[in-house]
């Protein structure tokens, strides 16, 4: 038994603002969550939905995770900026080199994004999102291969990635230096059980691969927080 990336969550302090930039800027529709927070879902083989869930805290720091989207032409690289722009985003520096073909942008409240330009033959075949870009080491990149049964696709120089057998974006680790943390991430990953009903056993399995239990003392309903290898945290979705 496995699981399935059910989605990847963004915690927002506006979640309906940023759900309608993403919405619009990806094209996915959007509609209500069961956690008071807004969901995308995908129009395309990406494979997972994106939710937006409501928190208070504030954001520290970049982010750990970030979506890197693709470009066909240079003159298409710049209609997705300028889409962005007019949607609420803004240009960000976090260190990227004037030759560097890639624009580095922020959501509305400051969650970075990349738009990769033309002829990156890594995400040639992957879809408009072509990857989700992680700062994560080469063991957390093993983690999420067994964990989610995706084969890696890269392993090169403590740097990996994997992709879905279905297709779809790559989840990639950059590896060492690792970022410093700077407080709770506000990405993380909602895993579902392939066989409703039998999420114990996949926590169990998880555990035994590395993951570790998260305790926050608030008896959370239809979840299990845990830590992967890199203590990144994710949940396993329960019944409620």
């Amino acid at each position: 038994m496995t699981c399935q990336l059910f989605a990847v969550c963004f915690d927002a302090i506006r979640p309906l603002d940023v759900a309608r930039f993403w919405s619009g800027l990806l094209g996915w529709e959007l509609v209500d969550d069961p956690d008071d927070g807004v969901a995308l879902l995908p129009g395309d083989d990406t494979g997972f939905r994106i939710r937006f869930l409501p928190t208070r805290e504030r954001r520290v720091g970049r982010n750990r995770m970030h979506f890197d989207l693709t470009s066909t032409s240079l003159e298409d690289q710049q209609q997705t900026v300028a889409r962005a722009l007019e949607l609420g985003a803004r240009h960000i520096d976090v260190g990227q080199r004037p030759e560097e073909s890639h624009v580095v942008l922020a959501d509305p409240e400051g969650n970075e994004l990349c738009v990769i330009g033309p002829g990156n033959t890594f995400l040639a075949d992957c879809g408009f999102i072509g990857a989700l870009a992680c700062d994560g080491s080469q063991e957390v990149g093993y983690f999420w291969s067994k964990a989610m049964e995706w084969p890696l696709v890269w392993d090169q120089d403590q740097e990996t990635a994997i992709r879905s057998p279905r297709g779809g974006p790559k989840f990639t680790w950059g590896g060492p230096p690792l970022m410093p943390r700077t407080g709770k991430e506000r990405l993380h990953f909602d895993l579902a059980p392939s066989v409703p009903g039998d999420w114990q056993a996949e926590v169990d399995r998880l555990l035994s691969l590395g993951a570790t239990r998260i305790d926050t003392g608030r008896g959370e309903v239809g979840r299990v927080l845990l830590a992967d290898p890199d203590g990144n945290e994710f949940c396993v979705l329960t019944p409620r």
